[in-house]
């Protein structure tokens, strides 16, 4: 049987607050807001979007609980979300440019215990995201 194609998967995070993700992800990270509302005077939804990559974002009235969090802080379940990128420096450099803040920033070379190449950034809610690739996608 054929396998038909999946062209992507977006995370869903609850947030705090809409319009101020909203803004963090299209102000710094360059993402475009494809979504909010439902209505101009009650933004509870939103979808942000940069190539292939879409995050949704809703408030429900209960605190954000990112991945962190739940592990205790031990860092070891630490990402929220993993977004390849073929280019991580030239994404890095971007973000650089619109004064981000890296959790984790872009080191030399290829990390030796799972061949990664990228960085790590948090959003406004602390949610953190994974902007890179493996080694075998080179």
């Amino acid at each position: 049987m054929t396998k038909a194609d999946i062209t992507g998967i977006a995370p869903f995070f609850i947030v705090k607050d809409v319009p101020a993700a909203l803004s963090f992800y299209r102000d710094l990270l360059g993402f475009d807001i494809v979504f909010q509302g439902p209505s101009e005077d009650d933004i509870f939804f939103g979808i942000v979007k940069r190539g292939a990559a879409m995050i949704f974002l809703k408030a429900i009235g209960v605190d954000p609980v990112p991945n962190h969090t739940q592990d205790v802080n031990k860092g070891i379940a630490r990402w929220d979300a993993y977004l390849h990128v073929p280019d991580p420096d030239a994404l890095a450099a971007e973000f650089t440019s619109r004064h981000v803040s890296f959790f984790l920033p872009l080191k030399e070379g290829y990390n030796k215990d799972d061949g990664l190449r990228g960085f790590e950034v948090k959003d406004a809610d602390g949610y953190l995201l994974f902007f890179g690739h493996h080694v075998s996608d080179v």
